[in-house]
């Protein structure tokens, strides 16, 4: 059997204010060409397939889609709702794709209501995938007893309680049968790609990797961002982003995992890299030395760090010089040192608010004649109004 392990979609992601709406249909046009060129079995979608709980329609119609295009042929599709995702909306879903053999997985189910979705490949293997959507603390006890019948203690922790349902999930698995797991969330050890949620990545969201079975011939990870396996007692990858979707994840190589895997076996695991997403870059420099370079940094989306004394306008002709500058920022060697701001004047009379803001000006290397003449425009615009600087 062959298949493809994606995850962390986050279609509808906007960065600094631009879309990326042309390059996540870029990317996921590479997936359907990727899963159409190596006639894959199946593709596994571990999570996140959307940035926001509340997807516009043209996120939503570009997801259906590109699973409509991986379904066809008789793919099987089995996709898998992540922290960015809304549960009950993929839920909502869930009917009329499965109708259509799209396996959509908002919440925990029992495995046979869908928590394990089987079927049999074109060459007679039988697949058994146990499903774990994204759980939240607010649902992990619900879902145990959901599984269970019995009640849970409270005050087991998340990676026990993850385990519980993993368990009962896998014990289907069997030594004839193609036995995986697709997962969304965090393993200890794992390497954060730079745009993942640090709230739903920290250490109370962990889950252990013994969690699955040796019985297990492969685990399809989503959630860091990083594509890159992880120890434990079977084949455990992330299969990281298609897309860079913020700078923190600028050194990752976006693309998607090809899996092959039989019965009794371990799976073997190739890389595909994808270039179809613009490049993110941070570029340091003067203004001279950026505007030398500009041709250098193509179309990549930039994030700049200038090595001049900030003043009023810098950004601006950071701009003009790229286009593409998402973010400015002043280099910290050109960052002036903060001075505590004197309340009085030499001669002990309060400072005014002129002086204030010609001090505040000067502490941070902003002075300039044309904000000055503004700002005391304006303040006496409202002083007048207001009957005077009293």
């Amino acid at each position: 059997m062959k298949f493809l392990h994606t995850a962390d979609w986050h279609v509808g992601k906007v960065l600094r204010g631009r879309s990326r709406a042309d390059e996540h249909a870029a990317v996921l046009r590479e997936l359907v060409e990727l899963a159409r060129a190596e006639d894959v079995d199946a593709v596994i979608v571990a999570g996140d397939v959307f940035d926001t709980a509340a997807p516009t329609p043209p996120s939503q119609a570009l997801v259906m889609q590109t699973l409509m295009a991986l379904r066809e042929g008789g793919r099987e599709v089995v996709v898998l709702a992540g922290n960015h995702d809304d549960p009950r909306l993929l839920d909502v879903y869930r009917p009329v794709l499965g109708t259509l053999g799209v396996h959509v997985v908002g919440r925990f189910r029992r495995p046979a209501d869908g928590g394990v979705v089987s079927w049999t490949t074109r060459a007679g293997e039988d697949v058994r995938l146990a499903a774990m959507p994204f759980l939240s603390h607010r649902y992990v006890v619900r879902a145990v007893e959901a599984l269970s019948d019995t009640p849970d203690q409270h005050n087991r922790s998340y990676a026990d309680r993850f385990a519980h349902l993993a368990r009962a999930l896998t014990a289907g698995f069997g030594d004839d049968t193609v036995n995986l797991v697709a997962a969304h969330g965090t393993l200890p050890g794992g390497k954060m790609g730079g745009g993942e949620r640090e709230a739903q990545t920290i250490f109370s969201y962990y889950f252990e990797a013994t969690a699955f079975p040796p019985t297990t011939q492969y685990a399809a990870l989503g959630h860091l961002h990083r594509r890159q396996q992880m120890p434990g007692p079977c084949p455990i990858w992330y299969s990281g982003a298609p897309i860079a979707v913020d700078f923190g994840e600028e050194a990752n190589t976006p693309g998607a995992l090809l899996v092959t895997v039989e019965p009794g076996r371990p799976a073997q695991v190739r890389e595909v890299a994808f270039g179809g997403a613009r490049e993110l870059r941070t570029v340091r420099g003067s203004l001279d030395e950026l505007a030398a370079r500009a041709e250098e940094f193509g179309d990549a989306w930039l994030r700049v760090v200038v090595a001049e004394k900030p003043r009023a306008g810098l950004a601006d002709r950071v701009r003009e010089i790229l286009p593409n500058a998402l973010t400015v920022d002043i280099d910290e060697d050109f960052r002036p040192t903060t001075a505590t701001r004197r309340a009085t004047t030499a001669e002990g009379a309060p400072r005014t608010p002129r002086d204030l803001f010609r001090d505040y000006l000067a502490q941070s290397g902003r002075s300039d004649e044309r904000v000055v003449a503004l700002f005391d425009r304006l303040y006496d615009e409202i002083t007048e109004a207001g009957g005077g600087e009293g």
